[in-house]
């Protein structure tokens, strides 16, 4: 006996916002297997494809209310845009990612497949995760907010020298770079108490892996126990302090004088007026003074 085939009205509505020229357009020449799982799952797929800047915010905050999942493609960046969509358009969608970046620390954290393909048909069998946004000022970040040196290792270091050496490919890249670094003095007021001082690099995060790089204890970090992991590096004295903090941060060895490692609920952050910072691995506009908070479970992930 045949299957009877559903109806346009008893499909699901699925919106798929795709930026199609991530992963060196890898997610352009995969819509088409991802359009037929989802297909084959009852869903009914309208694509959205990013042209510029904006767009997927744009997208989720004037026409998500229509749909029944959000799907994003691409990489940390597009899923920050979707993220503020669903923040500022105070939604309440389920939302589902495919990652096609270069870095995919999110994906990595939450054990997202980076086969295309089989994390569309884990989104299409699977079940809704309540985890934590982050606030920065009034944009969003889904992982990190972070300054500093450690922003830009992962991409400068070459993958024939990681293979070759490992931890210290990294320290190598670092020292090679080291004449540009920057310490920048900031003054952190975290959950009732003060900390201030002169810092290389500081993330607000939650996540087990920032900047493809660092990665944090898995046993420490819960996406989804309103509360953030905070790493602050101090300015190195000497070679021999830097090669330290280098060690220490890829290790997961806080010991070092020179890193503060502590969880916090809010951070109020005071910094110099020129000084950038990263929100999901994409450029932030400088800040005087932000609050950070954690939005204890705002985002309902489907993997």
């Amino acid at each position: 006996m045949d299957q009877r085939i559903p109806s346009l009205s008893e499909l699901k509505k699925l919106m798929l916002v795709i930026n199609p020229v991530s992963g060196k357009r890898a997610a352009s020449r995969n819509l088409s297997d991802i359009i037929r799982i989802f297909s084959s799952h009852g869903y009914a797929v309208t694509v959205f494809p990013t042209a510029k800047p904006g767009d997927a915010t744009e997208f989720v905050i004037n026409y998500s209310d229509s749909f029944d999942l959000v799907v994003c493609i691409g990489g940390d960046g597009t899923l920050n845009e979707v993220l503020t969509g669903i923040l500022r358009g105070e939604k309440d969608v389920p939302l589902g990612y495919i990652p096609s970046g270069s870095t995919n620390d999110f994906a990595a954290c939450h054990g997202i497949s980076s086969d295309m393909c089989a994390a569309a048909e884990a989104i299409a069998c699977g079940k809704p995760h309540e985890i934590d946004l982050g606030k920065f000022g009034n944009r969003c970040f889904s992982y990190v907010a972070a300054f500093g040196m450690f922003s830009w290792l992962s991409y400068t270091t070459s993958q024939n020298l990681k293979n070759k050496l490992g931890h210290s490919a990294y320290l190598l890249d670092a020292i090679k770079d080291l004449p540009k670094i920057k310490a920048n003095h900031l003054r952190l007021t975290v959950d009732g108490f003060t900390c201030e001082g002169d810092y290389i690099f500081g993330a607000v995060c939650n996540s087990t892996s920032v900047a493809g790089t660092i990665t944090l204890p898995s046993d420490v970090v819960d996406t989804s126990d309103g509360i953030f992991e905070v790493l602050l590096v101090h300015e190195p004295r000497t070679i021999f302090d830097f090669q330290n903090i280098i060690i220490g941060v890829l290790t997961q060895d806080y010991s070092s004088p020179f890193l503060d490692f502590f969880q916090a609920h809010s951070v109020k952050i005071e910094a110099p007026a020129d000084m950038e910072w990263t929100l999901d691995g994409e450029r932030g506009e400088p800040v005087e003074s932000v609050d950070v908070e954690n939005l204890n479970r705002r985002i309902k992930l489907i993997y």
